[in-house]
């Protein structure tokens, strides 16, 4: 089993709870193809530094998971006929991003935050 990051915007027209079913989804998706889900993070709107599809703003999710290899085309060809979404990016951790996102949910301090300013 191998650590996954997926970074993915959705089309900004979605509705609240399209948004939750679409999220629900591919969780689903992961754990069908016994894989499991270790964190998700629904960023919401935000702001695109460039247009696409026309839209300049999306709706932001990440989801860590543990997967096999082979369940990656999987989840590719499925990503590319959804048309809810306008870009993905699917990033295999190793140990240290794993460690470091693990610190990070925790609350411990990982050393990149920025110093508070008086």
């Amino acid at each position: 089993m191998n650590n996954y990051e997926l970074m993915v915007i959705f089309t900004p027209v979605l509705s609240d709870d399209e948004f939750k079913a679409e999220q629900k989804k591919y969780a689903k998706l992961v754990t069908d193809a016994g894989g499991s889900v270790v964190a998700e993070n629904a960023w919401g709107l935000k702001s695109m530094a460039y247009p696409i599809q026309k839209k300049t703003t999306g709706l932001y999710w990440v989801l860590e998971f543990t997967a096999t290899a082979d369940f990656n085309e999987k989840l590719q060809v499925q990503i590319l006929r959804d048309e809810s979404i306008l870009r993905h990016l699917l990033t295999k951790l190793d140990k240290y991003a794993v460690e470091y996102n693990a610190r990070k949910r925790s609350g411990v301090k990982t050393g990149t935050e920025k110093l508070a300013e008086v």
